[in-house]
């Protein structure tokens, strides 16, 4: 159709095998009469063009020989990305030497929920962890006060800087 050539373009023994074939599918689903299917047989051998063939296969629903499926459709071209504004990021947090990188969350709940010294042992406050693992943080009492201390003051750790909120 397309191609160079078209209907003048020569055909081999290959295409007249496929066009045979093809003829034989339509004789077998009864679209040929015996006597018109050996009139196409004969006009086949005979063939020396793509245009002789597509003169067979006219009257004919698919299949068809190869040469005359529809050309395949190229993919549609890519569509444009919709331009979306550049994407900003937060400003990073100023650093502040001033505050402790450690939770005031983190440390209060080890505490509370692990009584002996877990949550001083996080902030850097080893003299008194020890005393608390030593004492079993007085008896839980004095683990559980010290973990409320440390969530609702403004608690530092071992260096002296507030814990993060």
């Amino acid at each position: 159709m397309n191609e160079p050539g078209g209907d003048a373009l020569r055909i081999g023994t290959a295409e007249r095998e496929d066009a045979m074939r093809l003829l034989g599918e339509h004789f077998a689903a009864g679209r040929l009469q015996m006597g018109e299917y050996e009139q196409r047989l004969d006009a086949v051998t005979t063939a020396v063009t793509r245009g002789d063939l597509r003169g067979l296969f006219a009257d004919l629903p698919p299949p068809y020989p190869a040469f005359m499926a529809p050309p395949l459709w190229a993919a549609p071209p890519p569509r444009p990305m919709p331009a979306y504004p550049p994407h900003t990021y937060p400003a990073p947090a100023a650093y502040d030497p001033n505050r402790s990188p450690k939770s005031k969350l983190v440390a209060g709940l080890l505490q509370i929920c692990l009584p002996f010294g877990v949550g001083r042992f996080y902030t850097g406050h080893h003299g008194i962890a020890i005393a608390q693992l030593l004492t079993c943080g007085g008896l839980g009492i004095w683990s559980m006060i010290d973990g409320i201390i440390l969530l609702v003051t403004e608690s530092t750790d071992a260096e002296g800087r507030r814990l993060q909120d």
